[in-house]
């Protein structure tokens, strides 16, 4: 079996491919996996660390805004989705591959593009709850459209043949245990708040953090695990400034980068957070209560009715960015942690969400399209 995978940009479009891609490998070692993605994108890094074979195109995305420059760059990009498109044509002759998976991202565009013109079946996965351009165009062109969240299918034209499938879900997510994971970090039985704002960091979620974090230190009551992100490294100075003592408040665990994050997040009792399609499945698959603040800065607001799903479900606060301050987060929070009944509540609907098998469901799609089409 050869699958050709498609899909870059960001890690919410490669962590999903990768994750397939390694339940492929764990049910059938043989089979052959290719994943072309974008010269000099994360995910050249990112897919021959997992141990996946990498091919790079160059191709670049639209411009949305009419400007003379943007004009410009868009007739730059035109011609390079020919070269691209070119490029996945010599790479899909030369690999011939039995499916193409896309996981959105402009990437993956020319190659699915491509794929289907040469006769390859190719399905797409959308982890989103309203879907990207890319994956929304070639929707048509698809044998299956796999969704993360059933509210994406509105958002798509004409027939298409939709199956719900989650998002695939790191096994050490869904594996992790609460009270062992407070063993592991020496946590005791206070409130556990954790927040982040994704890996370089959310400058609005840290300076709207800072207040309830200081206050911490000071009365102890939550332990607070936060990642400031690379951009954030003035953080710990602005905790001091507001008064608190980092070096002996041991209820507080303030860092860069949360590298062990299936253990914070099952040690958590709030989750404080963007609104990324794959924090959002960790947190359904830990039945975690959660305050979230959508990015605003992304493709078609998408954050944002990501974070609806979980709201109209009742098992997530939401607030959006242009109303954050840090009395409103710090008054969310409260209200959130010192309610032991709506925390159930929300766990309870947060859990009912989850969708625990996705790799498995979208493994058994492969397969069926795969003899499907070969019977053809």
């Amino acid at each position: 079996m050869k699958i050709l995978f498609a899909g870059g940009g960001t890690a919410g479009h490669i962590n999903p491919a990768l994750a397939i891609a390694g339940y492929v490998r764990s049910r059938q070692p043989e089979a052959e996996i290719l994943y072309i993605g974008a010269k000099g994108g994360m995910e050249e890094r990112l897919v021959p660390q997992a141990g996946f074979q990498f091919r790079g195109i160059t191709v670049q995305g639209f411009k949305r805004k009419i400007s003379p420059q943007a004009i410009k760059e868009n007739i730059g990009t035109v011609k390079k989705a020919i070269s691209a498109s070119k490029a996945s044509k010599r790479i899909i002759e030369e690999f011939q591959p039995d499916i193409c998976v896309g996981t959105g991202g402009y990437v993956s565009g020319p190659v699915l593009r491509t794929a289907a013109k040469m006769g390859v079946p190719i399905i797409i996965h959308e982890q989103n709850a309203f879907p990207g351009i890319t994956n929304k165009l070639l929707a048509k062109k698809a044998k299956k459209v796999m969704l993360a969240m059933p509210a994406a299918r509105e958002h798509f034209k004409g027939k298409c043949n939709f199956v719900d499938t989650g998002n695939p879900v790191r096994g050490e997510i869904l594996t992790a245990q609460k009270e062992e994971a407070r063993k592991q970090m020496g946590l005791d039985n206070r409130p556990v708040i954790l927040s982040f704002g994704g890996s370089l960091g959310a400058r609005k979620i840290n300076e709207a953090l800072a207040d309830i974090i200081a206050r911490s230190a000071k009365d102890g009551k939550y332990q607070h695990i936060h990642a400031y992100g690379q951009y954030g490294k003035w953080f710990p100075d602005l905790l001091r400034e507001k008064g608190a003592d980092l070096d002996n408040a041991d209820n507080l665990d303030i860092r860069e980068f949360i590298n062990d994050m299936p253990v914070c997040l099952a040690a958590a009792d709030v989750v404080v957070a963007r609104a990324g399609a794959i924090t959002l499945s960790e947190i359904q698959v830990q039945g975690k209560p959660s305050v979230l603040i959508p990015s605003p800065n992304v493709a078609e607001n998408h954050q944002y009715h990501n974070a609806m799903a979980l709201v109209k479900e009742n098992a997530a606060v939401m607030i959006e960015e242009k109303d954050l301050t840090p009395e409103k987060l710090t008054e969310e929070i409260d209200k959130l942690a010192g309610d032991t009944a709506r925390l159930r509540e929300y766990s309870e609907n947060a859990k009912k969400m989850a969708i625990t098998d996705a790799a498995k469901r979208i493994y058994a799609i492969i397969i069926e399209v795969i003899a499907t089409s070969k019977k053809h």
